[in-house]
């Protein structure tokens, strides 16, 4: 196979689908992903064969237990993909709507209309899921896209590919609305990132390495998504046991994903009783803590911490751990250290609440609350394409409102400009 002529039939096929797509009814697309869901439905013990294919081979290649985590479709997983699509169907249509319409003193009238991106390149590692959630946005927003998964998910991947494209065949779509990059060669994401003719968009999903790689070398606008280090802050006079079931959460729920707190920050001045709470449960789950001078203290089975651990997004069981004087110098930690990612507060203080919110810099900031909620469907967007750390229309959790982009409408009644 030669990959840039592949992946230039990719970019043509989808630049065309594009168009239809763009002019398609919202009952089209909606008929689309239940369509594609119940192929899903239907091919559930293919999909998970193809699974266990892959999973295997991550074994035998000395993947982590999170990577595994995060490959691994059990029945569970097919019945949330099956659920996302049904989920997104029933949402509002995202494009065509016009609004901020306002008359000017020449008499034209001026106002904007949501319309899709194009054509969205998708790179991500891991989890295949990601291969619907990321379809059923694209479709539903009037996007089509390029879908290209790591080599570790290739059969389940392909598996999943399968089932889309049966299901935009049965509901009249154009099969390449949704194209799955069938080569695991790393000259295909090169060339995915340079095709500014066919992609109007890339949104890399995956490790730090793999973001900066794009950033470096696309030709084409990124959503981009860093590291996801999560910071969970208990101020003074917060309710233990609240701030105990929020951390407890926040780091154990799933370790292997980027909502998951990696650094807990606790006020000096009831450290000790939220760490005598907190950490037996910790300790109980094997949680490696990695500590300042004063948490390893108070926690003797701790490990001291270096400055790499406040930056580090560990993505297992380990977490860091910090005593601080105050919810000033919380703030500063986490701007400093943290991704921009999601951070917490457990807090009583109203005033402490409205600082935290402000000031710190993050495109999700939670009161009383664990992180684990920043996600697409927790926020009501259906399913999310990823989690943008960027400072542009769209950041955080990024849902079909992402996906779009609005342009200038202008009405008038035959205006001419002196």
């Amino acid at each position: 196979m030669d990959v840039s002529d592949y992946m230039l039939g990719l970019g043509q096929q989808a630049k065309q689908a594009a168009r239809i797509l763009a002019l398609s009814t919202l009952s089209q697309r909606n008929f689309a992903l239940l369509c594609i869901a119940k192929r899903i439905d239907q091919q559930r013990d293919l999909i998970q064969a193809a699974n266990t294919e892959d999973l295997g081979a991550a074994k035998a290649q000395g993947l982590d237990d999170a990577m595994c985590d995060r490959l691994a479709l059990n029945a569970d997983r097919i019945n949330g993909m099956i659920d996302n699509l049904k989920q997104v169907a029933s949402l509002p249509d995202p494009i065509g709507a016009t609004d901020q319409i306002r008359t000017m003193p020449s008499g034209i009238r001026v106002g904007k209309m949501r319309v899709p991106l194009g054509v969205v390149g998708i790179i991500y590692e891991s989890r295949p899921n990601v291969t619907v959630e990321a379809s059923s946005l694209c479709i539903k927003s009037g996007n089509a896209t390029i879908l290209r998964g790591g080599s570790e998910s290739i059969h389940s991947n392909g598996a999943i590919a399968r089932c889309i494209e049966a299901g935009l065949i049965d509901a009249g779509m154009p099969e390449a609305a949704v194209q799955v990059v069938s080569t695991t060669d790393r000259a295909a994401v090169g060339a995915l990132i340079t095709m500014d003719k066919f992609v109007d968009v890339i949104v890399p999903r995956g490790g730090k390495g793999l973001i900066e790689r794009i950033t470096a070398e696309a030709r084409i606008p990124v959503i981009k998504h860093l590291d996801g280090v999560c910071h969970v802050f208990i101020d003074e006079g917060a309710d233990l046991l609240m701030a105990k079931a929020i951390a407890i959460n926040a780091k154990t729920h799933r370790y292997g994903t980027c909502n998951t707190m990696e650094t807990l920050l606790i006020d000096q001045s009831l450290a000790a009783e939220a760490l005598a709470l907190i950490g037996p449960d910790l300790n109980a789950k094997m949680v490696e803590v990695r500590g300042c001078p004063e948490t390893c203290r108070m926690l003797d089975w701790a490990q001291a911490a270096t400055e790499d651990d406040w930056y580090a997004e560990y993505l297992a069981p380990i977490l860091a751990v910090r005593i601080v004087s105050g919810v000033d110098e919380a703030i500063d930690h986490i701007n400093t250290y943290g991704s921009h990612h999601t951070d917490a507060i457990v807090t009583n203080n109203h005033a402490h609440t409205e600082q935290f919110m402000r000031e710190v810099d993050s495109s999700s900031v939670m009161v009383n609350a664990s992180t684990r909620f920043a996600d697409g469907f927790e926020y009501g967007l259906g399913a999310e394409i990823g989690i943008s750390t960027d400072k542009i229309h769209a950041r955080g959790p990024v849902g079909l409102e992402g996906l779009t982009s609005q342009k200038y409408v202008v009405f008038g009644t035959g205006q001419v400009r002196s």
